[in-house]
């Protein structure tokens, strides 16, 4: 393969990366939004979760059984 055929692709394929790095930046504003709603969302879920009755008892069981595990 000649020098020329060599520097000819390796253009090519940096010019590629480039229009494809250009194309997916980042997200944008309203995709920030929704990643910020789903995460909130997903925090009220779990506080509910660990703070209802069922699971807030068996945590503490946990918790009582490591602490005397050792005496």
């Amino acid at each position: 393969m000649s020098k020329a055929v060599r520097a000819r692709l390796r253009f090519l394929v940096c010019r590629v990366r480039v229009r494809a790095a250009r194309r997916d930046a980042g997200m944008v504003t309203s995709e920030y939004a929704m990643g910020i709603v789903a995460a909130v969302a997903f925090a009220v879920a779990l506080y509910q979760v660990v703070t209802s009755g069922a699971v807030a008892a068996e945590l503490q069981d946990i918790v009582k059984r490591a602490l005397s595990a050792g005496t």
